[in-house]
């Protein structure tokens, strides 16, 4: 995954805040879980020093690819101040008293072919034992028993004898998210309000379900609100019973 925070590379240390007790109570770190079922997320966040005083913001979307008039633009905006909410940030009473503006970006991109690994066990089927026994059948008419020998199996059985790995061709969709906030100024002398913070979600799998994976990646960013990952990027397990996601999902 290609960055999408050069412009913040080479700040140091971490800018976030801690959560807000109410956030605490309501969801737990995301990593924590080491639940087999849920999604694999990868991400990137930075940061600048002063991303610790911006508190207030204002939300737009400046993306050619998403457009702000549709309900699940409103639905992923309302995760998104959710998210910010979980880090002390409010939204400004009025625009021009905002610290920030937080851009949001989202979208799905097109098909791809990506080999899985896949691994099946390997069995063997393995007769079972044939015994001969001696067993009376019957008796003659002088009432002495008659034997006969006959044949028994015991039942197949199967020996496990180790696991085939193969790779299978798949069809996988790439879900992003991107969440920047940059200075509420106007440009000046040629030169573009300075970006603050930034953080970055891909989730790649076999899903086109973008409504579902969106309250994902943005639970997903809460914990990198702020802070810089040092360039460094994370890949992430997040369970899909992890409070967080049921965090964003409430809304404010």
């Amino acid at each position: 995954m290609k960055s999408a925070f050069q412009f913040l590379i080479g700040s140091s240390g971490s800018a976030g805040r801690s959560f807000t007790p109410a956030a605490l109570a309501a969801m737990a770190l995301l990593g924590s879980s080491c639940a087999s079922t849920g999604y694999d997320v990868k991400l990137n966040a930075a940061a600048k020093p002063q991303a610790k005083a911006a508190i207030s913001y204002r939300i737009e979307s400046k993306s050619p690819n998403v457009d702000t008039s549709t309900l699940r633009y409103q639905e992923a905006e309302n995760f998104v101040k959710t998210a910010l909410s979980g880090k002390g940030m409010y939204e400004a009473p009025k625009p021009e008293l905002a610290d920030m503006v937080v851009d949001l970006d989202y979208g799905i991109g097109p098909p791809q072919i990506s080999r899985k690994a896949m691994t099946e066990p390997i069995y063997q089927n393995i007769p079972g034992s044939t015994k001969t026994e001696t067993v009376q059948v019957g008796t003659d008419i002088r009432g002495n028993p008659i034997y006969s020998t006959v044949s028994t199996s015991e039942p197949a059985r199967q020996e496990y004898l180790g696991d085939r790995e193969y790779s299978l061709a798949v069809t996988v969709y790439e879900k992003h998210l991107t969440v920047t906030a940059h200075e509420n100024k106007e440009a000046s002398e040629g030169k573009g309000p300075k970006t603050v913070w930034g953080v970055q979600v891909t989730s790649e799998d076999e899903s086109k379900d973008l409504r579902k994976y969106l309250p994902v990646l943005i639970a997903a960013s809460i914990e990198y609100i702020g802070k810089d990952s040092g360039g460094e990027i994370k890949t992430i397990k997040v369970d899909e019973k992890d409070p967080a996601i049921a965090f964003v999902k409430k809304g404010l």
